[in-house]
């Protein structure tokens, strides 16, 4: 992120974040979604927050804040007539219906208020794995993750590397005999077909994104989860799959 920065700052560029699972996640001391000249957060229902569908557009730019509001009031000037700026508000530019019911908005807001507490909670179940996968870690049976540098996450996804996409999808079938939902992660963009389509790079032009998200598995996290119970048949169940 230093890097986009600065390099934003030399050739006076935006700085567009991509904050979508970053909520109360920082970078040297500083909140992920407060970086950038505008920094956009899901409340998708796989987030750590969430309410169904539903986002925030963090904006540290004042020249901005105008045209958003425009866009989320539908191509109006709405917020202004609201605020007494205007006498009538009118149709001004291009917008969209993007604001969430006051139903989802009261069950975003709840989680919000105790944002800090289910962030704790999901952080203690991932260092939990984290703990429980060290030693089939030092076999090298699989490999767990490694925390960047002056990152501070928050506990959104716990996730382990098989050796090759064979054993990940062996381990998945087995974890769900017993109940425990494992899952790939996202399809590498570039070898997407839309990534093909609009973008000039060739499919698999990413070897080392498309090696890591053949072998990357994971693991359940939520706030509720019977952890040690997870813990208990994954171990067993992914270090018989490896070593037999």
């Amino acid at each position: 992120m230093d890097t986009i920065i600065a390099t934003a700052k030399k050739y006076n560029l935006l700085v567009l974040n991509d904050a979508a699972q970053a909520i109360l996640s920082k970078y040297k001391d500083n909140q992920v979604c407060s970086m950038g000249d505008m920094s956009a957060v899901s409340f998708h229902e796989t987030k750590n927050i969430q309410c169904g569908e539903g986002g925030a557009l963090l904006i540290n730019n004042p020249q901005f804040i105008e045209r958003a509001e425009i866009i989320m009031e539908k191509g109006t000037d709405r917020s202004k007539f609201i605020r007494g700026e205007v006498d009538r508000y009118t149709w001004v530019d291009l917008g969209s219906s993007m604001l969430i019911n006051e139903i989802t908005a009261a069950f975003l807001w709840a989680q919000l208020e105790y944002a800090r507490i289910i962030t704790s909670k999901r952080l203690e179940l991932w260092n939990k794995y984290n703990e429980a996968f060290l030693e089939l870690d030092e076999k090298n049976i699989i490999k767990k993750p490694k925390l960047p540098v002056d990152c501070k996450h928050n506990g959104h996804i716990y996730y382990l590397l098989t050796k090759n996409s064979n054993d990940r999808d062996v381990i998945m079938d087995r974890l769900k005999e017993h109940k425990i939902h494992s899952t790939f992660h996202y399809i590498p963009l570039d070898s997407a077909k839309a990534g093909g389509r609009f973008t000039h790079k060739h499919p698999n032009n990413l070897p080392i994104t498309s090696d890591i998200s053949s072998r990357i598995l994971r693991m359940p996290l939520y706030y509720e989860l019977d952890i040690d119970k997870t813990i208990k048949l994954s171990t067993n169940i992914i270090e018989s799959v490896i070593v037999n």
